[in-house]
């Protein structure tokens, strides 16, 4: 039996890269519906382009799962949404709000939620090791780099704020200086975080890692937005088996 998924951001890139990962078998996974507040269909896939649309064309066990690749401004939408129809809730949606964030938090407590700023499994490999490197090299000084395509809203990404977060479990002391720029000398505990946007980059992080007599790259380049799409299909499948409750990549790497 396919998992049935419903869509919300099914006119956007990711998206697409969603419905074509489920037409060529991954995780035996079935576009069932969309939604999708800027486009104005998705082909044969039945559509909605509002929440209350939604819920007239989608009820309560329609899917199995909701996939999230849109714009963070509907968060509150979307998680209203899906608690109403009782939902498992894949947020693959980057540059929410403390506010937003913290609706997710509240919505976790009905539903089950996946949230990470990046769907790559590589990605997570990179902030565990990033953090673990932080904790066995206690004076290094750390600069974090991001490179992504000239359409990407958000800077820096989502991902390097990630990492950032994880290294300051470590390194409670750490300060994120974003763009480095005006006088001054770099202070032992600030890390720098670097976007950079241009072309049809779709990914890079790299967190460096540097003392007085060595120093350590960790990177991880997406080569296709297809990896986003695996991983969030990746995530349904752990997601559906789950209770309520707010659940992120380094879950999916304890099951795996």
């Amino acid at each position: 039996v396919s998992m049935r998924i419903l869509l919300n951001g099914i006119g956007g890139f990711m998206g697409r890269e969603v419905v074509r990962a489920a037409e060529n078998g991954y995780a035996n996974a079935t576009v069932v519906g969309g939604i999708d507040l800027c486009a104005e269909g998705a082909g044969d896939i039945p559509f909605a382009s509002d929440f209350a649309r939604a819920e007239e064309l989608f009820p309560a066990g329609t899917a199995d799962c909701l996939i999230d690749f849109s714009h963070h401004s509907c968060t509150e939408a979307l998680l209203d949404f899906a608690v109403k129809t009782r939902t498992p809730l894949v947020l693959a949606t980057t540059g929410h709000t403390e506010e937003e964030l913290a609706a997710v938090a509240r919505a976790a407590k009905h539903i089950p939620i996946f949230h990470s700023a990046n769907m790559s499994l590589g990605v997570a490999l990179l902030v565990k090791l990033a953090k673990e490197a932080a904790r066995a090299m206690p004076d290094a000084e750390i600069e974090i780099v991001e490179k992504h395509h000239d359409r990407k809203i958000d800077s820096p990404s989502g991902t390097a704020m990630m990492l950032f977060r994880e290294i300051k479990e470590v390194r409670p002391e750490a300060t994120a200086v974003l763009g480095r720029g005006g006088q001054g000398k770099r202070t032992p505990d600030e890390i720098g975080i670097h976007a950079i946007r241009m072309g049809n980059i779709v990914g890079e992080h790299e967190v460096i890692l540097c003392t007085n007599s060595q120093s350590i790259t960790l990177k991880h380049e997406a080569y296709s937005r297809s990896l986003f799409a695996d991983g969030a299909l990746s995530a349904a499948v752990f997601l559906v088996k789950q209770t309520a409750g707010l659940y992120d990549m380094h879950d999916l790497l304890r099951e795996n």
